[in-house]
C-alpha cells in the first residue's frame, strides 16, 4: 500500500471526537479505527504493538544497528475535529492542480481567491473533499506518513537507525490527547508530533491555553409585568461578551497575538451558559487574560447581585518553548533533516496547541513537524500528495541522522 492509498483508507473511518463526552476516548467510533490501525501495524511487521484500554496505540520499529541510542518517537492523533462532520468522507484527487477554482460539489467552490494557500500547490496532486465534510488530514496524514516511513525503513535496511517508537492517540482535538499518554511506557528521549500544516512547518512554540465556562443566572417573569423584576440572562450574556476586547478575537489577531474566543452560547431568560477559550503565547499576558475575565464576572455581580455570574477556568496546556529551549538539539536535528530532503524550513509559533505541548511538560520534548494538511476543521481542507511524501522523507531522514 502506498502513502496516498493508506491515507485515503484512513479517511473512511469517522473518528470525530466530542467535547461533551466524559469517556476516554470521547467517542466509541474512534476505537473502531484504532483497532484497524493496531492490526495494520502488526501486519506491517512492527514489534511491541499494543492498544491500551483508552485507545492509545504504541509500537516499535526495532533498531538495525547494535547498541543504538537514543530511542526517539513519532506521534499523531487519529481523532478529527468536532467542528465539522467526519462521516462519509469522499476524498478526490485533483491531478496537477492548475491554480483555478475547484468545484467540490454543487454550489461549493474552493477558490484561491479565498484560500490563497492553494496557489502554493500548482502542479501538484492535491486531495480535496466533496464540500460536505472535513478531509481528516488533521491528523490522518500524519499517521499515514509515520506508518509509511516505518515501512520504508523496514524495506531499506541499508538505512541504519536505532529503535523507533510510534504512538497514535485519540482526543487531541478536544485537548485531551496527552492526558492518558504513557510517557514512561513510550520510553523515548524525545519525540515529534507529525501534526503541522503545510510544507516545511516546524513548531516548538504554542499558545498557553485555558477554557472558561461562564454561567449567568436570570429571573423569568411574564414580560407584561416584568418591570423591576425580570433579569434576562440572554441580555446578560450579550453584556458580558461586550466587556471583552472586541479586537482580541481569532478573526482579528495573528502571529503571537492572543485572544478570547467565544465557542458557543446556550441561553434563555433564566440561564445563559457561555463557553470560551483563552489563548496567548506570553505566560504573563495569559495569566492577565484569565484575571481580566474574572474582573468582568465581578463587574456583573456588582451590578446585578452576587451569584448572578459564575466562572470556571481550567488551564489546558502551556507553551512548550520553555521545555524545548534547554534541548534545542531536537529542533536542530529536524532542520538538518529538512535541508537534506530539500525542504525549506518555516519555523513559526503554533496558533493553537498540539499533544506535544502537554507531552513536553510531562518530560518528553516534542516539537511539531508538518503533515501537509491545509484549511483544517472544515470542508475546504486539502492536502498535497507531494507534501505528504516530503513529510515521510523527513521522518526517515530524522531516524537516519539520529543514529549517526
Amino acid at each position: 500500500m502506498n502513502l496516498t492509498e493508506r491515507f485515503i483508507k484512513y479517511t473512511q473511518f469517522d473518528t470525530q471526537s466530542s467535547e461533551e463526552s466524559q469517556t476516554v476516548p470521547s467517542t466509541s467510533k474512534q476505537l473502531v479505527f484504532a483497532q484497524y490501525l493496531k492490526t495494520e501495524l502488526e501486519s506491517e511487521g512492527l514489534a511491541d504493538v499494543e492498544m491500551d484500554a483508552n485507545g492509545y496505540i504504541y509500537a516499535t520499529l526495532k533498531a538495525n544497528i547494535d547498541n543504538a541510542t537514543p530511542t526517539i518517537g513519532f506521534i499523531s492523533h487519529y481523532d478529527t475535529s468536532p467542528d465539522c462532520s467526519g462521516a462519509n468522507i469522499k476524498p478526490r484527487i485533483i491531478k496537477e492542480y492548475d491554480g483555478k477554482d475547484i468545484l467540490l460539489s454543487e454550489g461549493i467552490v474552493s477558490s484561491p481567491v479565498k484560500f490563497p494557500e492553494l496557489l502554493h500547490h500548482i502542479g501538484e496532486d492535491i486531495i480535496v473533499t466533496d464540500g460536505t465534510t472535513l478531509l481528516g488530514a488533521d491528523d490522518k496524514a500524519g499517521i499515514a506518513e509515520i506508518v509509511q516511513a516505518m515501512c520504508y525503513l523496514r524495506d531499506h535496511p541499508e538505512i541504519k537507525h536505532g529503535e523507533i517508537r510510534v504512538a497514535f492517540n485519540p482526543d487531541e482535538e478536544i485537548g485531551m490527547g496527552a492526558h492518558h499518554f504513557d510517557v514512561e511506557k513510550f520510553g523515548c528521549q524525545w519525540a515529534y508530533t507529525i501534526d503541522g500544516g503545510d510544507l516545511g512547518e516546524l513548531e516548538y512554540e504554542n499558545f498557553n491555553a485555558a477554557s472558561a465556562k461562564v454561567t449567568l443566572h436570570g429571573v423569568s417573569v411574564h414580560p407584561g409585568y416584568a418591570k423591576g423584576k425580570m433579569l434576562n440572562a440572554n441580555r446578560l450574556a450579550a453584556e458580558f461578551a461586550s466587556m471583552l476586547p472586541q479586537k482580541e478575537t481569532p478573526e482579528s489577531t495573528e502571529g503571537y497575538e492572543g485572544f478570547y474566543h467565544l465557542l458557543g452560547i446556550n441561553s434563555n431568560i433564566e440561564k445563559a451558559q457561555m463557553a470560551y477559550i483563552i489563548r496567548d503565547h506570553d505566560r504573563e499576558i495569559f495569566e492577565a487574560r484569565k484575571a481580566f475575565m474574572g474582573q468582568c464576572v465581578d463587574r456583573i455581580n456588582e451590578k446585578y447581585g452576587e451569584g448572578t455570574c459564575e466562572l470556571v477556568l481550567n488551564d489546558q496546556y502551556y507553551n512548550m518553548k520553555e521545555q524545548i529551549d534547554p534541548c534545542k538539539h531536537v529542533v536542530d536535528l529536524v532542520l538538518q533533516a529538512m535541508e537534506q530532503c530539500d525542504v525549506k524550513p518555516r519555523v513559526q509559533p503554533i496558533r493553537g496547541g498540539t499533544d506535544g505541548a502537554q507531552l513536553s511538560f510531562k518530560g518528553l520534548p516534542c516539537p511539531n513537524i508538518f503533515a501537509g494538511g491545509v484549511n483544517f476543521h472544515g470542508p475546504y481542507e486539502f492536502v498535497s500528495i507531494q507534501v505528504m511524501e516530503k513529510a515521510m522523507q523527513v521522518i526517515v531522514k530524522i531516524c537516519e541522522l539520529t543514529a549517526i
